[in-house]
């Protein structure tokens, strides 16, 4: 059986999530309400926590943000990281509210000096720090030495600065390389790769809207994560951030990196379908998206290929016409009509959700 080989590094922590070595992938997101608003932050972030998410990053545009990061902090089931630009005081009193991480963008942070005065509040703390670079805001005398914001310059801000920060005996620190295209962010980290054993926290920029984004980061992703890249992920997506979660859980769960949730098989529906297997598979997948066990259920609506599928799922139906044949881990548990199959199957996929709660 083919078997994906992790990269080896460095093992650091995100409050008590150890990050790269041979932990598991953390899933990442981030908030998108206004972090001045303590309140409504920590209810999305403990949404977030909810649906999977292990590690939650937080905009710290100014001096109000910073401050409400202590109730955030406070209140939060899962580490915060801040995320500064252009103002090293605020990564500074981020430390001091609590955040368990810092992320620290080469291509605006400031002078080393500045750099030297953030890794000694992250140092006195116990924090993270990941040096974030984003092809879009590269260092200006990285761009014009490469004639663009190539993966080579994307490389070489990253290297500087983990050299600096090393250099002021600070080794808990990450590192990320970000562009919005697939291409690109795979050489940068190809490259990167070689240079460095610090784990790599991994993600697409600006991927897009939730079908796009979603489609570009499983190629992007999947890619590096294939190719044993990749200790924490952010699939970032427009809009609400909690599909980030379940996206990229269904692209570790793919590769066979980390199992959260049901796996719906289903049925592609062509003209021998009999049944309304896109309907019930739709209105399954929507039922089980705050469920845990690491099911497998299959939604087949032809004898072709549907009792195979369905025989080796946990759970599974293979439809006829107007009914189908529900199976339990490779055995049939009876024949329903179609508009029994939803219930029926519905019960035996709650039945498992809760013996995995009480046994795991």
């Amino acid at each position: 059986m083919l078997e994906i080989k992790r990269r080896k590094t460095s093992v650091v922590f995100v409050g008590k999530v150890p990050v790269g070595g041979e932990h598991p992938v953390a899933v990442q997101s981030m908030t998108n309400t206004d972090t001045r608003d303590a309140a409504a932050t920590l209810a999305q972030v403990k949404a977030l926590a909810a649906a999977g998410c292990e590690i939650v990053r937080v905009a710290v545009p100014d001096e109000a943000a910073a401050a409400a990061l202590a109730e955030i902090c406070a209140g939060s089931p899962v580490p915060i990281i801040a995320d500064i630009h252009f103002d090293h005081r605020l990564a500074i009193m981020a430390a001091e509210n609590g955040a368990a991480g810092l992320r620290i963008n080469p291509g605006n942070i400031g002078s080393r000096a500045k750099v030297r005065e953030v890794v000694a509040a992250a140092k006195d703390r116990g924090l993270c720090i990941r040096v974030g670079v984003n092809a879009g805001s590269l260092e200006k005398g990285l761009v014009e030495k490469f004639g663009g914001p190539t993966a080579g310059a994307m490389v070489e801000s990253a290297l500087g600065h983990i050299d600096f920060i090393r250099s002021l005996d600070f080794h808990n620190m990450k590192v990320s390389l970000k562009a919005s295209g697939v291409l690109k962010t795979i050489e940068a980290h190809r490259l990167l790769a070689q240079r460095t054993d610090l784990p790599f926290h991994v993600g697409l920029t600006e991927a897009g809207t939730p079908v796009t984004g979603a489609v570009k980061s499983a190629v992007g992703l999947g890619i590096l994560f294939f190719e044993g890249m990749g200790d924490t992920v952010r699939v970032s997506l427009s809009g609400d951030p909690i599909p980030e979660v379940r996206t990229a859980y269904t692209i570790l769960r793919a590769l066979g990196i980390r199992r959260r949730g049901p796996d719906i098989i289903a049925c592609p529906t062509c003209g021998r379908t009999e049944m309304d297997a896109a309907g019930l598979a739709l209105k399954v997948e929507e039922a089980v998206r705050n469920m845990t066990a690491p099911l497998t259920i299959a939604v087949m609506g032809c004898v072709v290929n549907g009792p195979g599928e369905a025989r080796e799922a946990d759970l599974g139906v293979a439809g006829g016409r107007g009914t189908g044949i529900l199976f339990k881990r490779g055995n049939v548990v009876a024949k329903f009509a179609e508009s029994e199959l939803y219930d029926r199957l519905m019960a035996e996929i709650e039945a498992l959700e809760r013996e995995y709660i009480r046994t795991s």
